[in-house]
């Protein structure tokens, strides 16, 4: 609750600069920092909210179900913010984007009540149990094939998505128009992946389903870079999105069920690392390829790799020791 009413107050700040044109690119920069570095602090204590309140033979369905919620918005989210601003404008725009935290900040107060947590963690910084705590998380396998599995997800997959508009527009000579039903195609298809889990028996052991979807999203990088139809692309992002919300969200899912509770939140904050940490470091590493041998050749190589990567992870993380 109090990182993202920090967040909370970026857009009021941009609401401010804007009415007294004030507003300049660095201020945006140094705003969109602070929502990064907020949303990294809130988002491990907003995933362990989930297995805090239901059963531990229902942690999959919630993470399914919070999953579904999460790429809800990103279809809603752009496609809101485009008709707000032909309507009322950027100012407006972003008095929508202000108010749209209270109803999170509501809940959070509503659905844990002071006093609610019973099992208070240490408030001091120990390094050696900070340290220890990731070592027993990493070597368990079943969690370590997990988090191995975001994080050459996100690093090698992940700038399918980033570089969407470069390929659309540089490669494929396409428009805005054709951008936005590929990355509303993706979001879609993220949606779809994460309902399809909900049908799931919330006893399965999703380590098998997670691997085979991080190598099918491998294929669509590698497909979407030789696909010279542009009217493919939207198809290639919406399976795309299907695996990589299939494939997260079973790891995350397992994750959740497995860690104990004094853990849960650093097992978390390792998901985001590998999830958006992976992002990063993919997008930094493939932008700088880009420059050299294009778009094209870099997902492709991108896929090639996420397909290797995960036939070798895949088959170990499977063999391990059974989920107790």
């Amino acid at each position: 609750m109090t990182f993202q009413t920090i967040e909370m107050m970026c857009p009021v700040a941009l609401i401010v600069l804007l009415l007294t044109n004030l507003v300049q690119p660095w201020m945006v920069v140094l705003l969109s920092l602070v929502v990064g570095i907020t949303d990294a602090m809130s988002m491990p204590s907003f995933q362990t909210i989930a297995p805090s309140i239901v059963k531990r033979h229902q942690i999959p369905t919630a993470i399914a179900l919070n999953a579904t919620q999460f790429n809800l918005s990103r279809i809603l989210g752009p496609a809101l913010a485009g008709i707000l601003i032909a309507s009322v404008g950027v100012i407006g725009c972003f008095v929508t984007n202000a108010a749209s935290y209270l109803p999170f900040i509501a809940v959070a107060l509503w659905i844990l009540p002071p006093g609610a947590i019973s099992d208070k963690p240490d408030q001091r910084l120990d390094r050696h149990h900070l340290f220890l705590g990731l070592r027993r998380i990493l070597i368990r396998g079943h969690m370590r094939g997990a988090l191995v599995t975001v994080l050459a997800t996100s690093t090698l997959c992940g700038p399918l998505v980033i570089f969407c508009p470069v390929l659309v527009k540089d490669v494929m000579h396409g428009d805005a128009t054709e951008f936005s039903l590929a990355i509303g195609a993706f979001g879609v298809g993220g949606l779809i992946g994460a309902v399809a889990l909900l049908g799931l028996d919330p006893e399965y052991d999703g380590r098998a389903l997670s691997s085979a979807s991080a190598l099918a999203y491998g294929g669509l990088t590698t497909l979407a870079a030789i696909s010279p139809w542009i009217w493919a692309l939207p198809i290639i992002l919406m399976l795309a999105g299907i695996s990589m919300a299939v494939s997260n969200t079973s790891a995350n899912s397992l994750l959740q069920a497995l860690a104990p509770a004094r853990s849960r939140g650093r097992t978390i904050s390792l998901y985001m690392l590998a999830m958006r940490g992976g992002t990063s470091l993919g997008s930094l590493l493939a932008g700088t390829a880009a420059n050299l041998i294009g778009v094209r050749y870099t997902l492709l190589i991108c896929g090639i790799l996420a397909i290797i990567a995960h036939a070798a992870i895949g088959q170990r993380w499977v063999r391990t020791d059974a989920v107790k």
